[in-house]
């Protein structure tokens, strides 16, 4: 750059912090306001205070855009914590192992509109009602779906089938997968959707890392009660 292009720079600089610092200067500076040019998009010429307005304008379109998606976000929290009240309720008040799975399917399918909902029990014990699977196959079939973070995305075609079944298995796109875990494994919750996007990597688990910690402290007693 040369030296007079670095003078112009900082001479464009200086006025730029100076009108940000004095605001009203041109408020007693009529004449060279009316002097004053902007080029604008069309070749035409606007006024400062037109192209003052078009941006205020402009700002004012984005704050009501933010606005209006923050509302809607707060929409869907709401209606996702009556929701989660409403199934953590549900669960609370099941006295029995067929009760707490019932409670389960019915609120996720019902009220959150999940279409495949699975809860594989840890264990070679048989029980009243769900599947039930050893560490040893759960570790030999989906090795991968056993962390104790929840897992979202498109699963592996045999995951799928032993997860949510042959039959089902085509039609679930996408996945989430948590472990329920208390002092051990207890179960693995896996909901299912036929939209790939559904549960892609990016979503957010809160809500499914929630449900595991509830099913987490109702399991152990449940399934006591189930083996005597």
């Amino acid at each position: 750059m040369s030296e007079q292009a670095e003078i112009r720079v900082l001479d464009d600089a200086l006025v730029a912090e100076y009108l940000r610092r004095n605001p009203d200067f041109f408020l007693q500076q009529n004449d060279l306001l009316a002097s004053l040019r902007i080029p604008h998009a069309r070749g035409s010429a606007v006024s400062l205070v037109e192209r003052q307005l078009e941006v205020l304008r402009q700002r004012g379109m984005d704050l009501r855009t933010r606005l209006t998606r923050l509302l809607e976000i707060a929409r869907d929290n709401d209606r996702l914590f009556a929701q989660t009240r409403k199934l953590t309720l549900d669960l609370l008040v099941a006295r029995s192992l067929p009760e707490l799975v019932a409670s389960l399917e019915d609120g996720l399918r019902n009220d959150f509109r999940v279409p495949f909902v699975s809860l594989i029990f840890v264990g070679e014990r048989q029980l009243p009602v769900g599947r039930s699977a050893s560490m040893a196959s759960l570790q030999q079939q989906v090795p991968g779906l056993l962390s104790s973070e929840p897992l979202c995305g498109v699963l592996r075609q045999n995951e799928l089938e032993f997860l949510f079944g042959a039959q089902a298995a085509p039609q679930v796109r996408s996945a989430a997968v948590v472990s329920v875990e208390h002092q051990q494994k207890l179960a693995l919750l896996a909901l299912g959707s036929k939209d790939a996007r559904e549960y892609d990597s990016g979503v957010d688990t809160l809500f499914l890392d929630y449900v595991a910690q509830v099913l987490a402290r109702l399991l152990p007693e449940l399934l006591a009660g189930a083996d005597a």
